[in-house]
């Protein structure tokens, strides 16, 4: 089943809203698509940062459909690139709309203004976070997943040598016992709030989760290793049972 917000279809994608799982799983920064409005679709950026991980979350679309299926999950994306409005920024954030992002100008977002902010956030970010609140309403006793990806290396940066991380703030009901199993796979190298720590305030999980009080949890998997559909649905086959026994785990 697929919803579209009938203000922008191109906001948002909903994909099994009524499986039963109690998972929900998100992916903010699901594309790089830049929707016709915004000059014209095109950011004014080249090819090669369009398809790195400034514009998108490389290789997270793939995973979290497959985990979605393989839990029976409803799972809500993004259909706009983090470049025109970042979906895991909170309303007022000032990085909301970035003008530079790792050594790279956006063209298009140079003279942003206000109004268009603002305009950007009215039809692409709500939408995308009012189809999150709605998948997450017609659950009982909700767990929010979001799946993010990251890059092996930032520009002048060291070599990030995980392989996966495991974001969480104050709420790690589900974070821990999750580490706990997957600190037991001697192949894969898990970051505890690495690359990046917790939580921003008024980002996604801030507010689909830690606000409500449902239990969360983000993962982020190094880009380089979900390049493929095939590395997709092996990382998607490995996290799931972890998911699911970390549920168990947790008690809740």
């Amino acid at each position: 089943m697929t919803n579209h917000s009938a203000i922008t279809p191109a906001a948002f994608t909903t994909i099994g809203a009524d499986r039963p799982s109690r998972w929900v799983i998100t992916c903010d920064h699901a594309t790089n698509k830049v929707p016709a409005d915004i000059n014209g679709g095109d950011l004014g950026l080249p090819a090669k940062d369009m398809n790195r991980h400034i514009a998108y979350d490389v290789g997270a679309d793939g995973v979290s459909t497959r985990l979605a299926e393989l839990l029976d999950a409803p799972y809500v994306r993004s259909e706009f690139s983090r470049l025109v409005i970042d979906p895991n920024r909170g309303d007022n954030d000032p990085t909301l709309v970035m003008k530079l992002y790792d050594g790279s100008i956006i063209p298009a977002n140079r003279h942003v203004d206000a109004d268009e902010v603002q305009r950007r956030r009215e039809t692409l970010h709500k939408p995308y976070h009012d189809a999150v609140s709605e998948v997450i309403a017609r659950r009982e006793q909700p767990l929010i997943c979001a799946i993010h990806s990251f890059t092996p290396q930032l520009k002048g940066g060291d070599m990030r040598p995980w392989h996966v991380g495991v974001l969480f703030a104050e709420d790690d009901r589900l974070a821990r016992p999750f580490l706990d199993l997957i600190y037991q796979q001697d192949d894969i190298c898990t970051g505890e709030n690495e690359p990046y720590g917790g939580h921003l305030p008024g980002d996604a999980l801030d507010r689909h989760a830690m606000q409500p009080g449902h239990p969360n949890i983000l993962i982020e998997v190094r880009n380089d290793l979900i390049e493929t559909e095939t590395q997709q649905k092996a990382w998607a086959t490995r996290l799931a049972p972890i998911l699911q026994q970390a549920l168990i785990n947790s008690g809740l």
